[in-house]
């Protein structure tokens, strides 16, 4: 996609330490140090690429303030605080002009209740539906085929992309973005067996997002049995992940791709999930705990925890039983050498 950002704009922006050298006086792509050419912004975020820097071809590097070395001829170093996040908002406004917000009304095929409330400068695509009682925030933006169930609430400035369902009651906060094939307010996942069979129990509750909450693409997020499930303030849940009901997710959470987080657990503001942990039913993750991927959580975690592995177990623990099950193979080996040689001489020693 065509990228045209001057110079002198990404200057302002990365609010660099230093400028060194020469280069473009617009980027035409983003790319990494190893892929880039002339016209292109590139950067060091990880110290694992310190030695691609020398032979980038980009015309513009992003790098650590204590970044030593200097660039070609047709280059230029602007050495920052952090290159990963001035990179990022670099990209927030080539983002502005590559999906630039949509022009505030209704499209005729929307369909709405009289008794939804829209508030200024919302924006309503093509084929959404909006139904009784719902309110939605100023600046809102529904793309098509959005849903609003009754009596939901979608706060300020918001943006639902395409085919995003919030159910009835559900309540999103100001500035919360949804990707596209999300489901908030499904029901929860709730059956008594009796006689035998597996019967359907009432969720009766909603879901609440709080402001600054994004929302990956096909993640679901269950209704409570009761109550509410709630997503934090500052919250950033992946794709595909699954939020059963009455979960209760803290403020500035990570909760990455294909994590399934059983019913009424509670994680503590600053978690982190790696992808595709499990939590079981009724766990409480305690503040700024860390679990890494295809982690299994069956106990309560300590705050700060560092957890590996399924079941999950301490990082330091994980690491070295990591170690232990490389060195199996030798020591089945050993094990095997070790037998044939007691048999030998086990059929040497003479019958007493």
């Amino acid at each position: 996609m065509a990228v045209s950002l001057p110079f002198v704009r990404i200057v302002e922006i990365a609010e660099p330490v230093s400028v060194v050298g020469s280069g473009p006086d617009v980027v035409t792509g983003i790319a990494s140090l190893a892929e880039a050419e002339a016209g292109d912004l590139s950067f060091l975020g990880n110290a694992k690429y310190k030695g691609e820097v020398l032979s980038s071809k980009a015309g513009i590097i992003l790098l650590p303030a204590d970044y030593e070395g200097n660039p070609a001829s047709g280059q230029v170093f602007l050495r920052v605080k952090n290159p990963s996040y001035t990179l990022a908002l670099i990209c927030g406004e080539i983002e502005a002009s590559l999906w630039p917000r949509p022009a505030a009304g209704v499209h005729p095929s929307a369909v709405i209740s009289p008794s939804a409330v829209l508030g200024q400068g919302v924006h309503v695509g093509p084929l959404c539906v909006i139904e009784d009682g719902a309110v939605i925030g100023d600046d809102a933006v529904l793309e098509s085929r959005t849903f609003i169930g009754r009596q939901a609430r979608v706060g300020q400035g918001c943006r639902l992309k395409p085919g995003v369902v919030v159910s009835d009651y559900c309540v999103i906060g100001d500035r919360v973005r949804i990707q596209s094939g999300a489901v908030i307010g499904s029901d929860g996942f709730g059956y008594e067996t009796v006689q035998g069979e597996h019967r359907r129990v009432p969720q009766v509750g909603s879901v609440v997002l709080e402001d600054d909450v994004e929302i990956g693409a096909n993640t679901t997020i269950d209704r409570a049995r009761f109550s509410v499930t709630r997503v934090g303030k500052g919250s950033k849940i992946d794709n595909l992940v699954q939020i059963a009901h009455n979960v209760s997710i803290g403020r500035h959470c990570i909760v990455v791709g294909q994590v399934g987080i059983a019913g009424s657990c509670v994680l503590e503001d600053y978690v982190v999930l790696g992808g595709q942990v499990g939590l079981a039913g009724h766990l409480r993750i305690g503040r700024g705990a860390r679990i890494g991927a295809q982690a299994g959580v069956l106990a309560d975690v300590e705050p700060g925890a560092i957890l590996l592995d399924a079941p999950a177990i301490p990082f330091g623990l994980a690491k070295k039983l990591m170690v232990l099950k490389m060195r199996l193979p030798d020591l089945f080996k050993k094990v095997d050498s070790l037998e044939k040689q007691v048999e030998a001489l086990s059929g040497n020693q003479a019958p007493r």
